[in-house]
């Protein structure tokens, strides 16, 4: 059973040690039991701030490799109806609540799923509360 949606701000704390908290490194150890629900772009938005993280000099492609073995560890449910629903359901969360279109996605499947979301970002979370979804802050 999945446990929470996890957003990729969470996840990528478990990468860049100076933005990890209490709570972030709380979240990884939950996965190592429970289930975590991404959308299907998660992947895509994790590779695209690692190779730029790694374009900065804030990453090295070792440190990158050592990360992605860990998230392989995790028991991560990929949601494929984010896609179909980009034009409807999604859409219209972003324009409600002026989130963006990848946020109002994490969002909108913590609604479909009935489970509470993850997340650093304060506008997400915010908007989240504002519609009765649980939140898991971890800022």
């Amino acid at each position: 059973m999945t446990a929470f949606v996890l957003d990729s701000s969470i996840a990528l704390c478990w990468c860049f040690e100076d933005e990890a908290t209490d709570a972030t490194r709380e979240l990884l150890d939950h996965l190592q039991e429970d289930t975590a629900a991404v959308p299907n772009l998660w992947y895509l938005e994790m590779a695209n701030v690692l190779a730029l993280s790694e374009r900065r000099r804030r990453i090295t492609a070792a440190e990158i490799a050592q990360f992605i073995a860990l998230l392989t560890t995790l028991d991560l449910e990929i949601d494929g109806e984010s896609a179909s629903l980009a034009f409807t359901r999604i859409l219209d969360l972003s324009r409600e609540q002026r989130l963006t279109c990848y946020d109002a996605a994490y969002l909108e499947l913590a609604m479909r799923l009935g489970v509470p979301l993850a997340s650093k970002d304060a506008d997400l979370c915010d908007a989240a509360e504002r519609l009765g979804v649980s939140v898991l802050r971890a800022a």
